[in-house]
């Protein structure tokens, strides 16, 4: 069966009475060549267990069926698991597990489904979840390495290089704990029902040790936040505001002693002018 045959879509999914969801954003692949190619990105082989989250039909966890020791598929809309129960059967290594990744232990099911393997994620994420699904898979220490089809703005943003003014908060906090990349781009037309915006492929690859060493790594990451508070104000004010407790003219004089100039905005700052100034200010 072409999992990414538009006609044999309807065909299937009319079979089961499955109706297309906006609200989890359900858009599945129509060119076999785009899962075949994540799954080559994921760099998936008969070492590794596989994590992916919200399969669709299963055109993606076909593929790295053909590829990984095992797979173990998470599927949060009920309607689609009988479509996955005829669409995978095929495959022995694929378990679908129905449930909410956001609220699963996802350590404690790599571990169970994947003994003596590497456990990695490769997965094609609805849009609307992209950033609790990667807070929760960074924070789950197994996963070695993660390859996500995102929106491509959002791709982009996180494999911002630092201080470039591409990214925020949440892009520095994940290249502190991964080295990111974007892969290439899915465009559009290669989805059904197509959205409106444009994919990518992002690969975020576990650091043996953080990028940068801080000594408060809870206030490290409060600075970096207060840094971003006040997108459109400079760092001093933002900053201002989001540590009351310091007064605009303690901010002024870390800086100063950083060597950044006071006029410059939370996203000119790289990781390692976080760290320097958040040592200054702490101290």
């Amino acid at each position: 069966m072409n999992l990414c045959d538009r006609e044999t879509l309807r065909t299937l999914l009319g079979r089961h009475g499955f109706h297309f969801s906006k609200s989890m954003g359900q858009n599945f692949l129509i060119d076999p060549a785009v899962p075949a190619d994540i799954a080559a990105a994921s760099q998936a082989d008969e070492s590794c267990g596989v994590v992916e989250i919200g399969p669709g039909v299963g055109c993606l966890t076909a593929e790295l069926a053909g590829r990984a020791g095992r797979v173990a598929s998470i599927e949060l809309d009920k309607k689609l698991l009988p479509v996955l129960a005829e669409t995978m059967a095929p495959y022995e290594n694929v378990e679908i597990i129905p449930g909410d990744a956001l609220k699963l232990d996802l350590q404690a099911l790599a571990a169970e489904r994947f003994p003596g393997l590497r456990p990695l994620v490769c997965a094609n994420l609805p849009y609307n979840i992209t950033t609790p699904v990667l807070t929760k898979l960074v924070e789950t220490p197994c996963f070695e390495s993660i390859t996500v089809l995102l929106q491509k703005e959002v791709a982009r943003r996180l494999a911002a290089e630092q201080g470039s003014g591409g990214g925020g908060a949440f892009t520095l906090w994940l290249q502190y704990h991964m080295e990111t990349e974007v892969l290439f781009d899915v465009p559009a037309a290669k989805f059904f029902p197509a959205p409106k915006v444009d994919s990518a492929v992002l690969r975020c690859v576990r650091r043996e040790r953080p990028a940068v060493e801080t000594e408060d790594e809870a206030f490290f990451f409060q600075v970096v936040r207060g840094a971003f508070l006040l997108r459109r104000k400079t760092l001093v004010n933002s900053l201002a505001a989001a540590l009351p407790e310091a007064g605009k003219e303690r901010v002024q004089a870390a800086m100063e002693t950083c060597g950044l100039p006071l006029t410059i905005r939370g996203e000119k700052l790289t990781l390692e002018d976080f760290a320097r100034l958040a040592a200054v200010l702490q101290n």
